[in-house]
């Protein structure tokens, strides 16, 4: 099972990959607020799925976006969970996007089979 998190139109590629894969092995939850974050909805999926890998999806950066703030929270136990949060995400970069649609498509396609545990 996996637990995938995530925030912002990502959150339409991984369902849409859901669907068409018919993964019930894979439960999203879209994130709309961080600050302050909805605890305890966040606290009732993870009780939900109690032995899903829990993993942040972002599309950008993994030095941008929301991910450094969600794995504080979780290594600080903020919500009162013991997870181990990982993470998917592009690779660090100094822009938010590749200025190239066909390498931002690639990244996107990459960043969806990840969350999926497809590489």
């Amino acid at each position: 099972e996996r637990l995938l998190l995530c925030t912002g139109k990502v959150y339409y590629d991984l369902l849409e990959k859901k669907r068409n894969d018919k993964r019930e092995d894979v439960a999203i939850v879209r994130v709309e607020q961080l600050y302050p974050l909805p605890a305890k909805q966040l606290r009732a999926a993870f009780e939900r799925y109690p032995n899903a890998r829990a993993i942040w999806v972002q599309e950008e950066p993994s030095n941008m976006g929301a991910w450094q703030y969600m794995h504080s929270i979780f290594v600080n136990k903020e919500l009162g969970l013991d997870v181990n949060l990982e993470y998917v995400a592009r690779k660090s970069s100094a822009s938010p996007a590749t200025g190239f649609k066909k390498i931002h498509d690639q990244q996107q396609e990459r960043i969806v089979r990840q969350a999926f545990g497809e590489e």
